[in-house]
Parts: C-alpha cells; structure tokens; sequence
C-alpha cells in the first residue's frame, strides 16, 4: 500500500508526529483538528465558531488534494460538552455540508481547552 502525506500552511501545523492528511487505497483521511486559526492561532470562543473554524481547517486539507467537504463519506466529531453544546455544533456543521450528508459519529470527549475536535474520511474520484 502507498501512502502520501497531505500539507497545507492553511491549516494549523500538526502538535506531534502524525500528517495533517494521508491519501491512501482511493480514500483521503484527516487528522482530528482543533479549532486553531492557522493565520493567528487564536482559538474562538463559542462551540460553533469552533466548528466553523475545525471545518475550514479540515477543508484547507481536502482542498489541497482537490476534494471538498461534499466527498466526505465518514465524519468523526468529539464535543467537550455533548449534551450543552450540541445543537449549536450541529447548526453550524449543517453550514458546510449538504445532502447527501456523510455518516457521523459524535461523542462526548475530554478535550485539552477546546470545545470541539474533527476528522473525516473522503472518497477520493476515481
């Protein structure tokens, strides 16, 4: 199997030794982001503009292989506070996908002073 590692400076910079994405067997995987702005670090506030920013972390990584977020077939999703901060993560995650909506899987994690972490698994075009 082959694998290739996928980089961008417009995402922020992995915390440890793992990629920020790797294509492999026709499927790209991210690695679970935090909310970081990668132009000023800074990490917002509320659970949904986390999101929004983990979003566009997530497709600043797929954008650099020429997939989007509509290719995501598998969405993994980690909430600091799962039961408080759900519908709002949710509301914003409904901004950046669009049916047919990729299988999720959000759970409820001890996360190091962030409110929400995500990685996704694309289907790659053939």
């Amino acid at each position: 199997m082959t694998k290739t590692a996928i980089t961008t400076p417009n995402a922020p910079v992995p915390a440890g030794p793992y990629s920020q994405g790797v294509v492999a067997n026709g499927f790209l995987f991210t690695a679970g982001f935090g909310p970081v702005d990668p132009a000023t670090g800074k990490i917002p506030a509320t659970v949904g503009e986390q999101t929004r920013q983990v979003l566009r972390n997530i497709a600043a990584v797929l954008a650099e292989h020429g997939a989007t977020l509509d290719d995501a077939v598998k969405v993994t999703a980690h909430l600091q506070n799962l039961k408080q901060d759900f519908a709002e993560y949710n509301d914003a995650y409904l901004e950046f996908f669009t049916a047919p909506f990729p299988v999720r899987t959000t759970v409820g994690s001890d996360l190091f002073d962030i409110l929400v972490e995500i990685d996704v698994v694309v289907a790659l075009s053939e």
